[in-house]
């Protein structure tokens, strides 16, 4: 009797999970713009100049992430505002402009690596960069336009699950588990250009829009305290998703271009692609890793223009939301379509994506002491004592965030200096 309720669970278990799943979304989709054409490309070079070893950062990367956008959850469905509403009620206007600046460098080169992801792609498949980014920007566009929150979230999602044809991909380059096992035991801190990408992994995988995006993401979405649990599942789920696709594309490139020519340039797209392709074959190196590119890229731009557009609407005070028609919230949409167009252009004036991609990931890690310092300071003093973190976790978040914040800082002094 006990096995049979258990393969037969009661109908109201049934319903409770689906109601919890269908409050999904705000984390999955900040996860898989996570992993965009950038980070992707960060992981690729990773894996290619020190093969596994760059595995184990990414696992260490899953609770540092959920943690830190945990708090962005919190803030959201107890306050009900955006992360640049609460900065400029509680630390000014002047601060507020601070921190959306980070939003803006970091969201700058992200847009750019998005958009050059999306031209590489189409190259792959002989379509000119003029076509294939101008479809695509339009597309994105349009799809801001729709007037609904949780039709753009869809819509998103269901174009950054491509990314998950990565996974498979790793297993089709079939990696040796004993030099992975061996990767795991390897890191090489005094090497710099190991913590040079180091740095950038860390800062691939915390990023300003990130934060900026969630905390509205759940407002719009209209979640609220009761929904606290619904939304850190939300939010751990893609925590492990996001890297899970960073290591598969670490292990992917270190059991083939890593292991036969570590030292081979990584320039664009195709070159990845092309250097996959005695290992893959040409379906496993165009077609798996072309649309897990573009659904990476394309999910990314959406969430970054987003986050943009509703960072400068909160620190600026006009209607920021997806739900606000056109005429409601003119603003909004001039700065989200005006990030799409800019992106796009910039791609055109042929900027080397993996350079940029790579600095662009070290910028973020520069950025960290801002983003995380507000988001920390806000945890302490805007929600109300119930829902701040105490004890253990308090102290381990803490900490986890110094040792990230001051990691950004002594890159940032290794690069100047």
């Amino acid at each position: 009797m006990e096995a049979l309720k258990a393969a037969n669970p009661p109908r109201g278990s049934i319903k409770r999970l689906l109601r919890i799943i269908a409050l999904f979304g705000p984390g999955i989709i900040v996860m898989l713009a996570n992993t965009d054409a950038g980070c992707i490309i960060t992981a690729a070079q990773s894996g290619a100049q020190w093969g596994y070893a760059m595995v184990l950062p990414q696992l260490v990367l899953i609770p540092i992430v959920y943690l830190v956008q945990e708090i962005t959850v919190r803030l959201g469905v107890a306050t009900g505002k955006g992360h640049g509403d609460l900065i400029r009620e509680h630390f000014g206007q002047k601060w507020a402009w601070l921190s959306v600046s980070t939003l803006f460098l970091s969201a700058i080169g992200a847009l750019v690596t998005e958009f050059s992801g999306v031209a590489g792609v189409g190259e792959l498949f002989g379509i000119s960069p003029r076509y294939s980014v101008s479809v695509a920007t339009l597309i994105l566009i349009g799809l801001g336009f729709t007037g609904s929150y949780k039709r753009v979230e869809r819509i998103g999602i269901a174009m950054g699950l491509f990314e998950l044809l990565l996974l498979p991909a790793a297993l089709m380059a079939h990696p040796s588990a004993h030099a992975l096992w061996s990767g795991l035991s390897t890191i090489p801190l005094g090497n710099p250009s190991y913590t040079f990408l180091l740095a950038a992994n860390v800062g691939a995988v915390i990023m300003p829009w990130m934060i900026f995006y969630q905390q509205s993401a759940v407002v719009d979405r209209g979640l609220g305290k009761h929904h606290l649990k619904a939304a850190r599942w939300d939010t751990l789920t893609g925590s492990i998703v996001t890297q899970l696709v960073m290591i598969a594309v670490v292990v992917m490139i270190a059991a083939t271009i890593g292991k036969v020519n570590p030292n081979q340039p990584l320039n664009d797209v195709g070159q990845i692609a092309g250097g996959l392709l005695p290992f893959l074959g040409a379906a496993g190196a165009k077609v798996v890793f072309g649309l897990g590119m573009l659904g990476a890229s394309f999910v990314a731009a959406l969430v970054v223009s987003l986050a943009g557009a509703w960072g400068i609407g909160e620190v600026v005070g006009f209607p920021h939301s997806v739900n606000n028609k056109v005429r409601e919230a003119k603003w909004f949409y001039v700065v989200y379509t005006l990030a799409h167009i800019g992106g796009a252009a910039l791609v055109f004036s042929g900027i080397n994506l993996v350079n940029l991609s790579v600095d662009t990931e070290v910028m973020n890690a520069l950025l960290l002491p801002i983003v995380l310092g507000f988001l920390l300071l806000l945890e302490a003093k805007v929600l109300p004592a119930e829902w701040r973190m105490k004890g253990a976790y308090k102290w381990t978040v803490w900490v986890i965030s110094a040792v990230v914040m001051s990691f950004g800082l002594y890159m940032g002094l290794r690069i100047l200096v």
